[in-house]
């Protein structure tokens, strides 16, 4: 989360893991603080617990300057991008869903499938929950409807909960979410990232962060040995570098500069 100027919010809907009721979540941030405000029919203080997951305010970031002390990368990006908190997605279901989405096509073309599911079938902006999914006859590429039924059979079944796939390693946890039909190496640990947010895992498919360690770090380095300074903050180092990678080129979005 980058800090925002007064009087700015942050304001966003989603599906509560707890009982998939939409729920709207206000934040402004006051000095170094942040205070939520949420309203909806379900359980709130369930939903309070995810929004500061996929916000990463349930993190103490107090060790984070210490991992720009022990590799200067990390202390450009860090002064590039002042405050920023990665922000994943609302649940590892709606990760999952994204992953299945975008597999075999332009991110453009997944984010238009998206938003055009949650027009048809989503409440109040939401992505549908998966009890919704699971019974939608989509017309979607390939057998994105098949993996999107078995991603919202395993969020029924516990399996994608993001309380439970913080509470284990997170290799244990792309070790589960990979036992879902359809999704793959990549596809389970952008699950794990970005879904649960755990801010200490080393994505080891991910080959535009590979990319960006050889230019940043030289061919001669690898990523987890580059790595082993970004602890207890892998994900957030990693995320950091995609960020200013995809500012400087434009690779994801399709307009290279």
């Amino acid at each position: 989360m980058n800090p925002a100027p007064d009087n700015q919010q942050l304001r966003t809907t989603f599906c509560a893991e707890a009982d998939w009721l939409p729920v709207e979540v206000t934040v402004v941030q006051e000095g170094s603080s942040a205070r939520m405000r949420l309203s909806g029919h379900g359980d709130l203080e369930a939903a309070a617990v995810q929004a500061t997951r996929f916000l990463s305010l349930d993190i103490d970031a107090r060790r984070w300057p210490e991992v720009a002390l022990r590799d200067p990368v990390i202390a450009e990006a860090q002064s590039l991008i002042p405050g920023l908190r990665p922000c994943g997605f609302h649940s590892p279901y709606e990760a999952a869903t994204w992953a299945v989405l975008s597999q075999r096509i332009r991110v453009v073309q997944a984010a238009r499938l998206r938003t055009d599911i949650i027009h048809r079938h989503g409440e109040n902006g939401t992505f549908p929950p998966p009890e919704v999914l699971r019974d939608l006859d989509l017309d979607l590429p390939g057998r994105k409807p098949e993996y999107l039924k078995a991603v919202a059979e395993a969020a029924l079944d516990g399996v994608l909960d993001g309380a439970a796939l913080r509470a284990v390693e997170p290799e244990e946890a792309v070790r589960q979410v990979q036992e879902v039909k359809g999704l793959g190496s990549f596809s389970s640990e952008l699950v794990v990232v970005r879904g649960a947010n755990a801010p200490d895992f080393l994505p080891k498919h991910e080959r535009r962060l590979e990319a960006e360690i050889a230019e940043r770090y030289g061919d001669a380095r690898s990523l987890t040995e580059v790595a082993e300074a970004w602890r207890p903050f892998r994900s957030w180092a990693a995320v950091h570098l995609r960020t200013l990678r995809e500012e400087r080129t434009r690779e994801i979005g399709g307009v290279r500069r």
